[in-house]
């Protein structure tokens, strides 16, 4: 990859490459902690789990879904934060498990509702970057992000380690899956992930004039999907929506009949078969249709990783190289989105 010169080198990207970093020193910093709430699991064993995020935070909750449903058949639901700060109901979570999920740790709503749950008898945790928020204060357990500081309003860093930070838990609770491996060997898969970084910007420019863009994604990766079609609205100026794969054909297919263009996540997981047929019938429908993940044979073939959990991050970083050049392409500075600020105050 040659170096860009700094005017084509925006913080997005710049921080999206501390990646690998970032990674190697949330296992190292995190592994007591993570060991710790896992014993406790093991004790208080709840009977199901509630996330509760906003924007990027809440996509990688769709992915935690997914991962704590499929390794640990605890079901998971996405709690509406407003149902407490607004309408003022006190939702009875005893005995259930409440991941809060911030990069800031600062949104009232967020922090109301874990301050709720925890007062209602649930394992309160908190996935959060700024270690002393009043979110990390008020969780009962506190796993770190360990992304140092994050300037750019376009996370990028702090998504991708809100993808890891539980997945060492995961890995203790079900430790013959051979989660722990793959999570070690991560931050290499990641490095590797960068070297496609000018692949990335060449599938960038086949989008640069794209007014609306369709992502999509199943399993694991649907989460990096919804994060995907966010930063594409964010960076961009693109009208993007997320669909599942399977859920597309049930009307939002028509869509295509208007030409417009889909990027498509390709797992190399359970889901591969459904994902690549679902691919196969829309290319056969005359979809414009490009594919990013580590199934072979994608547009933009990710690093494999070896485990289903941990080949999601590849694909967002992937995708982040590709929304950041493609931003750079449309001459948009990714850093400096219309309208927004780095942290949105919520109740």
């Amino acid at each position: 990859m040659n170096p860009a010169p700094s005017a084509a080198n925006p913080l997005m990207l710049r921080e999206a490459r501390e990646a690998p970093e970032v990674i190697t020193r949330q296992l190292a910093h995190n592994a007591g902690a993570a060991q710790e709430l896992a014993h406790t699991l093991r004790e208080r064993r709840p009977p199901y789990a509630v996330t509760l995020a906003r924007g990027s935070s809440d996509h990688a909750c769709t992915v935690l879904k997914y991962a704590l449903e499929t390794q640990l058949s605890l079901p998971v639901a996405s709690l509406g934060p407003s149902v407490h700060t607004l309408y003022g109901t006190r939702l009875d979570l005893s005995g259930a498990l409440v991941i809060a999920v911030s990069q800031s740790g600062a949104s009232p709503d967020v922090v109301e509702n874990v301050h709720m749950a925890r007062e209602a008898g649930a394992l309160t945790v908190a996935l959060v970057n700024v270690e002393d928020s009043d979110l990390a204060q008020t969780a009962e357990f506190v796993l770190p992000l360990r992304c140092g500081e994050e300037r750019a309003v376009a996370a990028t860093k702090s998504y991708l380690a809100s993808l890891t930070a539980l997945l060492p838990v995961i890995a203790h609770l079900n430790p013959h899956g051979g989660l722990m491996d793959a999570l070690h060997g991560l931050p290499e898969a990641l490095r590797r992930t960068l070297e496609l970084e000018d692949a990335a910007r060449a599938l960038a420019g086949r989008y640069a004039f794209a007014q609306n863009l369709l992502v999509l994604a199943r399993g694991l990766h649907y989460g990096v999907a919804q994060e995907a079609a966010l930063k594409l609205k964010e960076t961009c100026g693109i009208h993007a929506e997320a669909y599942s794969a399977a859920e597309f054909s049930h009307g939002p297919k028509r869509l295509l009949a208007e030409g417009l263009p889909l990027l498509g996540f390709a797992p190399a997981d359970a889901a591969e078969a459904a994902t690549q047929a679902a691919y196969a019938d829309l290319r056969a429908a005359g979809a414009d249709l490009r594919t990013l993940g580590p199934a072979a044979g994608s547009t933009l073939t990710t690093p494999p990783t070896g485990h289903a959990l941990t080949d999601p991050v590849p694909s967002a970083l992937a995708f982040y190289l590709f929304a950041g050049h493609l931003a750079l392409g449309r001459g948009l500075d990714p850093d400096a989105p219309p309208l927004l600020s780095k942290v949105t105050r919520t109740r």
